[in-house]
C-alpha cells in the first residue's frame, strides 16, 4: 500500500469528507420525511372525523331546523301565517350570513397542518448555517 492512502480522521482544520456530509444529509431527509409521513396520516384521520361529525351535525342540525319551523307554522297558521313565514325567512337568512362569515373566517385563519416539520427544518438550518 501507499504511504499517502492511510484511512484515518483528517487532519484538523480539514472539512468533513463529502461522503459524511452526504450521510448527514441523507440521515437529516430522513427523519424529515418520516415526520412528515406522520403528521400526514395524523392530519388524514383529523380531518375525516371532522367531515364525518360535520356531516351528522348538518343532517341533525336541519332535521330540528325543520321540526320546529314546522311547529312555529301550526302554532302560527291561524292569525299570524304570513308574518310566521316572514320571520322564519328573516331567521334563516341571518344564520346564513353569520355561518357564511365564520367559515370564511376559519378558512383565512387556518394553521399550517405541517409545522413540526417546518419548526424542524428551521432548526436544521439554523444548526446547518454558521
Amino acid at each position: 500500500m501507499a504511504a499517502g492512502m492511510e484511512s484515518g480522521p483528517p487532519p484538523a482544520g480539514h472539512s468533513p469528507s463529502p461522503k459524511r456530509l452526504g450521510a448527514a444529509f441523507l440521515g437529516l431527509l430522513h427523519s424529515h420525511v418520516e415526520l412528515f409521513g406522520i403528521e400526514l396520516q395524523e392530519q388524514k384521520g383529523r380531518s375525516l372525523r371532522m367531515l364525518l361529525f360535520a356531516g351528522f351535525a348538518l343532517v341533525f342540525g336541519l332535521l330540528l331546523l325543520l321540526g320546529l319551523s314546522a311547529l312555529l307554522l301550526v302554532l302560527l297558521w291561524d292569525s299570524y301565517r304570513l308574518q310566521g313565514i316572514i320571520g322564519l325567512c328573516l331567521f334563516y337568512s341571518a344564520a346564513t350570513l353569520f355561518c357564511a362569515q365564520r367559515l370564511k373566517a376559519a378558512i383565512t385563519d387556518e394553521s399550517s397542518p405541517f409545522s413540526a416539520t417546518l419548526e424542524e427544518l428551521a432548526r436544521d438550518r439554523e444548526r446547518l448555517l454558521p
